[in-house]
């Protein structure tokens, strides 16, 4: 279809399950801090002032429980939550983080994957504004996030940390051309009226939208049950990794079911899902085709990849196939070749944990470098414009 509507949504970084993916890439940090070869595998669950922490740390001497609890405090503030259900004060921490299995440990330990499955790659260029992202999951991001840095800064007094966005986009000819249905539900404080919270979330949606783009009043929808008070982890229990199609491209193109957040980048569920979106991002940004489907799987212990698929849509320059055997052929695959080009072993994934993995500038910490549009340049020579 060339003219249709479709629809990504997005959560806030106070939402249940953002809680605990950022908890889980903080300690992460704090583990890569210590030692960048360290292997973690770390899984949050947090509900009414209580946090839960599981899963598997190796590589250095098990995390300081005053460090590891100070983390936890200090990212749960940072968050916003100070809250009757969920304190950074208060909340209980409990700790049952161990070693990584040593069966694991030896494939890795061999530069292979640290576990089996499929990982996809994704870029478009349908949309000017939206850094080779699919439109309806970029705007749903910056909405909220818009919103938060509000939030912190004093100019939307009464909301609190847990929200979640919607948005529906019509296309026309294959392009993103207006906003058709916006939600947000946005916890808040009880005395601000429902009113003032669609205010302040229009006024942020006309900020955040490209001029012309924001849908009719009949389908804007705040808050639809008309009260949200009761919200993050007192009202909704948080895991890590149960944002998946968020933390990607929002429906819009497959995900191989592995989560990234709380994983250190020998895991290829997180590793190879950013070589691939760097290197679909690059081949659109390149010209060699207006939207790039990437896919690739991994055997456990094994450092080579057993299949690499390529999918242009229709509008590569080049066969799909071919493309697919240049870029098998030429680029480094590996666990570790990933892990360099992209330098990985860092500290670096705390701020990945909201508001989207891809279509992210890249920082100045090393973040987001598989946001870079730095491999162009190395794809002119292997491939033919």
């Amino acid at each position: 279809m060339q003219s249709y509507l479709f629809t990504s949504e997005s959560v806030a970084e106070g939402h249940p399950d953002k809680v605990c993916d950022r908890l889980s890439d903080a300690l992460l940090d704090l583990a890569l801090s210590h030692n960048p070869e360290a292997r973690v595998a770390i899984e949050t669950l947090a509900t009414t002032n209580r946090v839960v922490l599981a899963g598997e740390v190796s590589g250095l001497s098990p995390l300081a429980a005053d460090e590891l609890e100070q983390t936890v405090r200090s990212t749960i503030r940072e968050i916003g939550y100070r809250q009757k259900g969920f304190d950074w004060e208060n909340v209980r921490i409990e700790n049952y983080i161990h070693a990584q299995s040593d069966d694991i440990a030896l494939g890795v330990d061999r530069d292979g994957a640290g576990d089996q499955g499929m990982m996809f790659g994704y870029a478009t260029n349908e949309c000017p504004f939206c850094d080779y992202m699919p439109a309806p999951l970029y705007f749903a991001h910056a909405l909220l996030k818009k919103l938060s840095e509000k939030r912190k800064n004093g100019l939307a007094q009464g909301l609190e940390p847990d929200a979640k966005s919607q948005l529906t986009f019509r296309y026309e000819n294959g392009k993103p051309v207006c906003v058709d249905t916006l939600i947000v539900s946005t916890q808040h404080h009880p005395d601000l009226s429902q009113e003032k919270i669609k205010e302040i979330i229009r006024q942020t949606a006309f900020e955040v939208l490209p001029a012309g783009f924001m849908c009719p009043d009949e389908h804007f929808y705040v808050n639809p049950t008309g009260r949200f008070v009761i919200g993050g982890p007192n009202g909704d229990t948080g895991l890590t990794g149960r944002k998946i199609i968020v933390d990607t491209y929002g429906g819009a193109a497959p995900h191989g079911g592995g989560a990234f957040s709380g994983k250190d980048p020998t895991k290829v569920d997180r590793s190879a899902a950013y070589m691939l979106r760097y290197l679909a991002k690059n081949i659109v940004a390149g010209g060699w085709a207006d939207k790039c489907l990437l896919q690739v799987s991994y055997a456990i212990g094994m450092a080579h990849p057993l299949s690499f698929y390529v999918n242009t849509f229709g509008t590569g320059i080049l066969p799909d196939s071919h493309l697919a055997e240049v870029l098998y052929k030429e680029v480094n695959l590996t666990p570790r070749g990933i892990r360099s080009h992209l330098n990985l072993n860092r500290p670096i994934y705390t701020p990945t944990a909201a508001y989207g993995h891809f279509g992210r500038k890249p920082l100045d910490n090393g973040s987001f470098s598989w946001e870079k549009l730095d491999f162009i340049s190395e794809l002119k020579k292997i491939l033919p414009s």
